[in-house]
């Protein structure tokens, strides 16, 4: 998707080394589902990028790395949403996610 990377921050900080700040934001990265767009929706699809142990693939990066917000949506399947899911938990209940393209 032109050079774009999807990401979830989990933590912002900061930290001062030799006198110089470091804005920085701790990751969990995504990949691209597949090489092109849904063809129902127009919106690319993305998954939780892991390691071979099934930990979130994370980093660091500093805050000028950042481009602008996206708004992921679940992919929802035929199964019905468990009614105590909190918005907070979304991200990490399920297993594909549209890049809202529309906002």
């Amino acid at each position: 998707m032109s050079g774009f990377d999807i990401a979830q921050v989990r933590l912002f900080f900061s930290f001062k080394h030799d006198g110089v700040y470091y804005p920085c934001a701790f990751m969990h990265w995504f990949k691209w589902v597949h090489d092109s767009r849904d063809e129902n929706t127009g919106m690319w699809v993305v998954e939780p990028e892991t390691l071979e142990d099934g930990t979130h693939f994370a980093s660091v990066i500093h805050l000028d790395c950042i481009f602008h917000a996206a708004h992921l949506m679940p992919v929802f399947g035929s199964e019905f949403v468990p009614t105590y899911l909190s918005y907070t938990q979304t991200l990490d209940a399920f297993c594909t996610y549209y890049v809202n393209k529309y906002i």
